[in-house]
């Protein structure tokens, strides 16, 4: 990562380029074993953040008990499933085999 003093030091480059290599990705990283456990482990989380949120909004909105309100809160809870099912999936296709992988070794 390049830091506040590691800028100052070069030489400043010219161009709209430039200032945009800052925020390069490393491709290699996300095609490491590393990268792509991190990715799996950010999509797991995505999931689980989804399902409180859209739980804690379904709940808030039944409180009204308004045709609407119902409505919001049956498809909130339509997609804190398939939420649910996705996270899941995640967990037993990408992260349990390798979980299981490392109590073996």
């Amino acid at each position: 990562m390049f830091s506040a003093w590691n800028r100052r030091d070069r030489p400043p480059e010219e161009g709209a380029a430039a200032e945009l290599q800052v925020f390069s990705v490393d491709k290699t990283f996300f095609s490491s074993l590393k990268g792509i456990l991190l990715e799996t482990e950010l999509d797991f989380l995505r999931c689980l953040s989804a399902i409180i949120i859209f739980l804690v909004v379904s709940f808030a909105a039944v409180t009204s008990r308004e045709g609407a309100a119902i409505a919001a809160f049956v498809f909130g809870i339509i997609l804190v499933s398939v939420f649910a099912y996705d996270a899941f999936k995640i967990y037993w296709t990408e992260m349990a085999p390798r979980a299981a992988q490392g109590t073996q070794q």
